[in-house]
C-alpha cells in the first residue's frame, strides 16, 4: 500500500485539478507534490496524469483510485476531529453543513450564539447544495431541507420554512405589483439555468416552470438572493429572509410553498458531548427561525 502522504497528493490533485492548485491545498511546493505523484507512479508501474491541451487528465488508474480516496480523506479528518475534542478534554472541533443559502442567510447569528455559551468548540462550516455524506464523516451536523433517508443517521424535524415570490419595495414601486400568473411572466424573473430544481416539478402554477421564463438565469441560490436584493427582478426567498431585507412579498396569497427543515447526525455521535450541543442547539435555534417565519 502506498503511504499515506503520497495518497493525499494523489487526492489533492484530483480534488484541485492541477499540480499548483493541489500544491496550495496541501500546504506543499509544487515540486514536492510532483515529487510525490512521481513516486506513486514508479510503485504503481503506470502514469495518473496525461498532460493534454485540455490541461491535466487523469488516467484510469487515478479515477480508480479517487472514490476510496475521498473515503480516506473523510475519515482521516473525522478522526483528526475527534482526537482534538478528546486531547482538549473541553472543547474539539464541529464540522456543520448546510445549502449556501441558509448557510449565509440564516446560520451565521446563530452559531455565533452558540460560540457565545461555548467557546471552546471551534466550527467548520461547509456549504453546499449537495447533501454532505454524513455516513462516511464529510461532516458532523447538518441541516437539510428534506428528510433523510439513510438508517445511521439521528434526524429531528425542527420546522418547516416558507418561500415565496418577493420583489424590492423599488422594482413595485417601478414596474407594479403582478397579482396573476399571467401578469407575473410578462415581469423580470430570476430562476434557474441548467438545473431543473426538485422542487419546482412539485409546484402547481397550472403551467410548465421552464428556464425560458427567466430573464435571469443561474443555478446559484445566493446569486439568485444577491439579484433579487438588488432589484433585477421577482424571485424566490424564504419567508423571513424576505422580510429581514425589506422585500415586498408578491402573490403571497396565490402562492408559496414549504420545505421541512431537519437537523441530522450519525448515530456514533450520539455521546459525542460537543456534537450534541450542537445538534441542540441547532434544532432549538432553527425551530424558532421556522416559527417566526410561519
Amino acid at each position: 500500500m502506498p503511504d499515506w502522504d503520497l495518497l493525499q497528493s494523489l487526492h489533492a490533485v484530483l480534488e484541485a485539478g492541477s499540480f499548483s492548485a493541489a500544491a496550495r491545498l496541501r500546504r506543499l511546493t509544487q515540486p514536492t507534490l510532483g515529487r510525490h505523484i512521481d513516486q506513486l507512479e514508479r510503485q504503481l508501474g503506470a502514469p495518473l496524469f496525461l498532460r493534454s491541451p485540455r490541461g491535466l487528465q487523469p488516467t484510469d488508474l487515478a479515477l480508480a483510485f479517487r472514490p476510496h480516496l475521498a473515503d480516506m480523506a473523510a475519515a482521516a479528518a473525522a478522526a483528526d476531529r475527534d482526537a482534538t475534542g478528546v486531547a482538549s478534554g473541553e472543547g474539539g472541533v464541529v464540522r456543520v453543513a448546510a445549502s449556501e443559502v441558509v448557510g449565509i442567510e440564516v446560520l451565521p447569528e446563530i452559531l455565533a450564539r452558540f460560540r457565545e455559551k461555548h467557546p471552546g468548540v471551534t466550527i467548520e462550516l461547509v456549504l453546499s447544495n449537495r447533501n454532505e455524506d454524513l455516513t462516511r464523516r464529510d461532516a458532523d451536523v447538518a441541516v437539510r431541507m428534506s428528510r433523510p433517508t439513510q438508517n445511521s443517521l439521528v434526524a429531528k424535524k425542527v420546522g418547516e420554512v416558507k418561500l415565496g415570490f418577493y420583489a424590492t419595495p423599488a422594482y413595485v414601486q417601478k414596474h407594479g405589483e403582478p397579482t396573476t400568473f399571467d401578469e407575473l411572466e410578462r415581469h423580470t424573473l430570476i430562476g434557474f439555468d441548467r438545473e431543473f430544481p426538485e422542487l419546482a416539478a412539485d409546484l402547481s402554477l397550472d403551467r410548465p416552470v421552464t428556464r425560458d421564463i427567466f430573464a435571469l438565469r443561474t443555478d446559484n441560490d445566493v446569486a439568485q438572493l444577491a439579484a433579487l436584493k438588488a432589484g433585477f427582478g421577482i424571485g424566490v426567498c424564504q419567508k423571513r429572509v424576505g422580510r429581514r431585507n425589506g422585500l415586498v412579498p408578491i402573490m403571497h396569497d396565490k402562492f408559496g410553498f414549504k420545505l421541512d427543515t431537519w437537523v441530522v447526525m450519525h448515530e456514533t455521535l450520539r455521546g459525542n458531548v460537543r456534537m450534541r450541543l450542537m445538534f441542540d442547539h441547532l434544532a432549538r435555534e432553527l425551530a424558532a427561525y421556522a416559527a417566526e417565519g410561519a
